[in-house]
């Protein structure tokens, strides 16, 4: 009998639990649906705009804003897959600033040469430190100059760490600029530029820098610029041997690197990253054939034609010309040639005065 009893209780409790089960059910599902009501709609993040710098009538801008559209739905005969995003860019008149008065890299090595305490030039160094006043003085460039140059660069910083390269030319960069206020020698990116490149990035994009500028000094550059992420492996430039200090006269096929090595600057110049080198060493280095292609210059002719020929996807070439001769130590008579070629080749030419609301940035003006 109290076994039965205590069926009947145990089947009464369960009802009971049963029920308010049921009951907090419902009153939850209605709190649910109330707050479902009475909650704010979510409204999603605005599109980001990445060429805010741009004038909104810049043929550059609206042609890669319409590229960009067109190769990034797949649904588009002109889809490119993103392993095949590959964008290359100029540095010196491109990137950053080309004459201050010369080439961030001229004047690095006329630093070197003439100003530092540490160094004691050869007659070679003169030599190529009075062809670059040439240049300077006369705004022409000196024939043979670019081997000249390059040797220079190499001979006069042999046996210097790449560490110790970077160093010195960070350190150089962070002096005043001689032609503008309030920048430094290593700030003077373009900064409507620096939107392209996030704007590529942004569209999976691999975003190359290809210059005639020594590749350790580009690098050295590069280094701590927070606003621009190309990591090393992605700057391709001219090219000097590197070797270590213990091999001696041994060539690398015969010495083993050893514990207590480190790699250094030879003082050999090997090749100038310019015209047609360019086109070999993207096909070298990067092995696909790029989309985009970005310069400033005859340098970068080859470039831009081995980038829009032939091409198996849809392809162009932006082109800068230097117009503008209040923000920027404009040249128009190398502007008027640049944009003959963007004519003759199809390209797009970049207006430096009409197509960018700044350069260097509102707080920076030309002396």
């Amino acid at each position: 009998m109290e076994t039965n009893r205590q069926l009947k209780i145990w089947k009464s409790v369960s009802i009971i639990a049963i029920a308010l089960l049921v009951v907090l059910g419902a009153l939850y599902a209605n709190t649910l649906t109330k707050n479902k009501d009475t909650e704010p709609e979510v409204i999603p993040d605005e599109e980001v705009s990445y060429l805010t710098l741009w004038n909104d009538d810049a043929k550059a801008k609206v042609w890669l804003e319409e590229y960009m559209k067109d190769i990034t739905d797949e649904n588009s005969p002109d889809f490119i897959p993103v392993e095949n995003r590959i964008a290359v860019f100029d540095l010196d008149g491109t990137l950053f600033c080309e004459t201050d008065p010369v080439y961030f890299d001229h004047m690095l090595y006329m630093h070197r040469v003439q100003e530092d305490p540490d160094y004691t030039p050869t007659e070679y160094d003169k030599e190529v430190a009075e062809k670059i006043q040439e240049f300077i003085d006369t705004g022409s460039y000196p024939a043979g100059l670019d081997n000249l140059h390059g040797q220079g660069v190499a001979s006069a910083f042999a046996g210097m760490t790449i560490r110790e390269f970077y160093d010195y030319v960070k350190a150089y960069g962070q002096t005043p600029s001689p032609g503008y206020n309030n920048m430094n020698r290593g700030d003077a990116f373009y900064l409507p530029m620096i939107e392209i490149i996030e704007f590529l990035q942004a569209n999976e994009f691999k975003t190359y820098i290809v210059s005639g500028t020594d590749r350790l000094i580009v690098r050295g550059v590069m280094e701590g610029i927070s606003f621009l992420h190309i990591p090393p492996n992605q700057i391709i430039g001219s090219d000097e041997l590197l070797v270590s200090p213990n091999q001696g006269d041994t060539d690398g096929l015969d010495y083993v690197f050893t514990d207590d090595d480190e790699l250094v600057l030879a003082g050999e110049f090997i090749i100038k990253n310019l015209k047609m080198n360019k086109v070999t060493v993207i096909a070298q280095e990067i092995g696909i054939q790029p989309v985009l292609a970005f310069g400033n210059s005859s340098g970068d002719a080859s470039m831009g034609k081995y980038v829009t020929l032939n091409n198996p996807y849809k392809s162009m070439a932006f082109m800068l010309c230097c117009d503008d001769t209040e923000r920027e130590n404009g040249k128009l008579s190398a502007a008027e040639k640049m944009y003959a070629s963007c004519e003759k080749n199809g390209w797009i030419p970049i207006s430096m005065k009409n197509d960018w609301k700044t350069i260097y940035g509102d707080e920076v003006t030309r002396k």
